[in-house]
């Protein structure tokens, strides 16, 4: 979900947004100005689009100036104008963060104003070498991949797999999720459906062993990322919900997060298998019964794991993603076959 700032292009934009698409336009820029967005300048096609690429859209990438940079796809020598577009959100490390969040802000309604189905592609950048044709080749190719499963389409696939039946009872008392161990109290449950419409940023559930089911212990409007930390209890396990708020690759986005924490060896081993063996089917419930798409699963041992670093990490993380699998150690040396002793005899 992206913010939007109300900022659109001014008339003599939109008059060169209603003429670029028919002339012989390769590269322009877009920047923000006096709240408008406004044409910064613009190129016409030369040659093969790796070249032009090259030529034209580099050096329009100023250093601290974040700015929105159009490149036509397709040749010069072909016999009609290419009607499909990259757009380019430069947004360089250097520039203060309030010019970044407002570019990020700004771009939905930039891409509606010019026709976002004439957009085929469009790439974040934030340092020049990110923006070479050899990186963007490299993204074209990226894109080409299967995209991976949603959270909620893996929440999904595995309720199919333990075949639990999405039918969901209720009594007088609180509602039943079929294939969990407890139920969820209509506190609980309202909760987890105001997170869901965006009203309330984090909510933490707890299980109560006494009357056999999840309530709900606090919910807050808004929290900090900062503040996440001190809401994990140091002595019990708990399930949290969170919004992250945060702006990745030029657009101002929501993640959810749930995180389960469980402090060490502190909480009794009930505590610790009751927890661990509702996880799943309480994440599936979120997601089948109140369409919450969770972006990330955490398990956590200590609230002071909870930074803005990890999170980043957890959502986004690096292109090597791959880490190494946990290799079994190897057993002792074989010292040959065991013997067998006899048992001794009456005499």
């Amino acid at each position: 979900m992206s913010h939007q700032t109300g900022i659109e292009a001014d008339e003599d934009l939109k008059q060169f947004f209603s003429e670029c698409k028919s002339k012989n336009v390769r590269t322009f820029a877009v920047m923000i100005k006096d709240e408008k967005l406004t044409c910064h300048s613009w190129k016409p096609m030369v040659g093969k689009w790796e070249d032009d690429y090259t030529n034209q859209v580099l050096p329009l990438l100023e250093e601290k100036n974040p700015r929105y940079v159009f490149f036509r796809l397709g040749d010069a020598s072909s016999e009609a104008l290419s009607d499909e577009w990259l757009l380019v959100l430069w947004s360089p490390d250097d520039s203060p963060i309030r010019f970044k969040m407002l570019y990020a802000s700004t771009k939905a309604t930039l891409k509606r104003q010019f026709g976002s189905t004439q957009i085929k592609e469009e790439i974040f950048v934030s340092c020049k070498e990110d923006a070479t044709l050899t990186f963007y080749e490299k993204h074209r190719e990226a894109s080409k991949a299967p995209a991976p499963l949603t959270s909620q389409e893996e929440e999904l696939m595995e309720v199919k797999r333990q075949e639990v039946n999405p039918d969901i009872g209720i009594n007088t008392k609180h509602q039943t999720m079929t294939g969990l161990s407890f139920p969820l109290s209509n506190r609980a449950v309202q909760a987890v459906a105001s997170f869901t419409k965006g009203d309330l940023q984090y909510v933490r559930l707890y299980i109560d062993l006494t009357d056999e089911k999840i309530e709900v212990e606090a919910q807050k409007k808004s929290l900090a990322v900062t503040e996440l930390p001190s809401q994990v209890p140091e002595t019990n396990a708990r399930y949290h919900l969170y919004r992250f708020d945060h702006t990745w690759e030029g657009d101002y986005t929501h993640s959810v997060v749930f995180v389960y924490s469980m402090p060490g060896y502190v909480c009794p081993i009930k505590e610790r298998m009751v927890y661990s063996s509702c996880t799943n089917t309480l994440t599936a419930y979120m997601a089948s019964e109140h369409s919450l798409n969770i972006s990330r699963k955490i398990e956590i041992g200590e609230g002071s794991e909870l930074t803005e670093e990890f999170l980043m990490e957890e959502i986004h993380p690096k292109q090597n993603l791959h880490r190494p699998k946990f290799n079994k150690p190897k057993g002792p040396a074989h010292r040959g076959n065991k013997r067998l002793t006899k048992a001794p005899q009456d005499d």
